[in-house]
């Protein structure tokens, strides 16, 4: 049985995809690598609220946005 998403939930999940692979290439991770730490430090959940408003940026600040998100949570790279 296949399942249809909304163009809304396509396009997050494209966004989302995205930031993570730019974000590994930034701190110089492998996809799994990032998302790993993105999960453990809170970078996914942001990433899942505020996807809308991130993926007007440039992705080099949605990069450090999220970053920073992750630092104050404890993350360190």
């Amino acid at each position: 049985m296949a399942t249809i998403i909304d163009k809304e939930m396509s396009d997050k999940i494209n966004f989302m995809t995205f930031i993570i692979t730019k974000f590994a290439r930034a701190y110089k991770m492998n996809s799994q690598q990032a998302y790993l730490y993105l999960k453990k430090y809170g970078g996914i959940d942001y990433l899942d609220e505020c996807w809308w408003a991130l993926h007007t940026d440039n992705p080099y600040w949605a990069i450090r946005d999220i970053y920073k998100v992750c630092l104050s949570n404890g993350g360190m790279r």
